[in-house]
């Protein structure tokens, strides 16, 4: 049943590594033996001027203001956090907002963040993960600008887009001019996945009708945000955004900076969307691991002989304090083998594991968690009730194509960069 794995394991020999690596195309003459090799980039960072370094398109309008920045430790420019620069520059920055997992990345996902003081700059740090998500009206009655600069993943349920969702209107309902500093999708190659339906919104997913991989920066989702009227009231702040400069839907960004604590590579980055799902279930993605979102496993899961490739422990850590079956010894895949190009260049939502561990593990005990975290992720029950069914990975896809084109249709009103297709 899976012993394609196992093959593949021998033929991937090339991990996740660092922005020097190269992929090899050939270029074949009329001549087989005048043959060209051309080495090109793994990833396009060299050629990429984020939204944060474009100075000229913004810093004039932070002169004579105040300003709160919404960032967390992604929001730099090279080694140097956009905080420090800006003070740098002269900006009268007088305040932070941190969204999930904290202004230097390094609570636990769903840990409460609380207010404090950055020890860096000494600027008071505000938390809008927990009771207050959406910036308070005395929370800015001394900001005339916000700046937004946070490195997304590209996936619904990563709660960035949430923050932002309550940071514009924040803006709109205070009078606040807002400007996106824009950053590139890492999984903005593609789109799939179910969409989120009425009645299913939650902070790890608050917009009907968008699928778990969207395929825009957050640039290009603020302006959806605003020009769908999916705001509350369907208000409309004065926003900017600062484009990136050399990059678009068909290349390859490599996150300079870990966007949370168990996304500390390109291959957790691209297999998040896929594994996220597994949250929702007693299956366990390696949080507590060297290898979080990069491997799967459960106790109970039965290995066959040729497949008995990877075992893991969860224990706790700085990712997670208290991971999912901690301490008990985990049997599944090392999704860390694959070539990172194999992994992306998928470009669809990987059910194959979901499904797998489901037909293995489902018919003995409870392979959802009773809290139908789940549906939450899914954006609906249909994801779950398609796995109970028997359902295979192809017939799964084949129940969101409808909405997939609907969904396509609105996104490419609001893109800034050349798609994918």
């Amino acid at each position: 049943m899976r012993i394609w794995y196992f093959l593949l394991s021998f033929v991937y020999v090339v991990s996740c590594g660092a922005s020097n690596e190269s992929e090899v195309t050939e270029l074949t003459q009329n001549n087989a033996e005048d043959s060209v090799v051309v080495e090109q980039p793994l990833y396009c960072n060299a050629d990429v001027t984020v939204g944060a370094e474009r100075f000229d398109e913004y810093l004039d309008d932070l002169k004579g203001k105040r300003v709160a920045l919404v960032g967390n430790q992604s929001s730099r420019i090279g080694e140097t956090h956009l905080v420090d620069t800006l003070l740098a520059q002269g900006v009268n920055l007088v305040k932070v907002f941190s969204p999930e997992h904290g202004f230097r990345g390094d609570a636990d996902a769903g840990e409460k963040v609380k207010d404090g003081v950055d020890p860096v700059s000494g600027l008071p740090v505000i938390s809008l993960y927990g009771k207050n998500k959406k910036p308070k009206e005395a929370q800015l009655a001394d900001v005339d600008v916000i700046l937004f600069d946070i490195q997304d993943v590209g996936a619904r349920f990563y709660t960035y887009i949430s923050t932002m969702h309550y940071v514009l209107e924040s803006a709109a309902e205070n009078n606040k001019k807002i400007i996106i500093l824009d950053r590139p999708n890492p999984n903005g190659h593609y789109v799939d996945g179910p969409v989120l339906k009425d009645g299913y919104t939650s902070f790890v997913g608050m917009h009907p009708g968008v699928p778990v991989v969207h395929g825009m920066t957050i640039g290009e989702y603020a302006k959806m945000l605003v020009g769908e009227g999916w705001l509350s009231g369907g208000v409309k702040p004065d926003m900017k955004v600062v484009e990136i400069l050399g990059w678009d839907h068909t290349k390859f960004y490599e996150l300079p900076v870990a966007p949370s604590p168990n996304l500390p590579n390109m291959k957790a980055v691209y297999w998040y969307p896929s594994l996220c799902f597994f949250e929702g279930t007693v299956v366990s993605i390696g949080r507590g691991t060297d290898l979080p979102f990069q491997c799967v496993g459960h106790p109970d899961y039965e290995v066959d002989v040729l497949e008995d490739l990877y075992s893991f422990t969860p224990a706790p850590n700085d990712g997670a304090k208290n991971p999912k079956l901690n301490g008990e010894t985990c049997y599944g895949y090392d999704l860390s083998r694959p070539d990172v190009k194999e992994i992306r260049e998928k470009r669809q939502l990987d059910l194959f594991y979901l499904v797998d561990f489901y037909k293995d593990l489902g018919s003995e005990k409870s392979f959802f968690l009773d809290t139908d975290f789940i549906n939450l992720l899914a954006g609906s029950s249909s994801l779950k009730n398609a796995v109970l069914s028997g359902k295979s990975p192809d017939e799964i896809r084949d129940s969101w194509l409808d909405d997939l084109t609907t969904f396509k249709e609105i996104r490419k009103k609001y893109l800034l960069y050349t798609d994918f297709e």
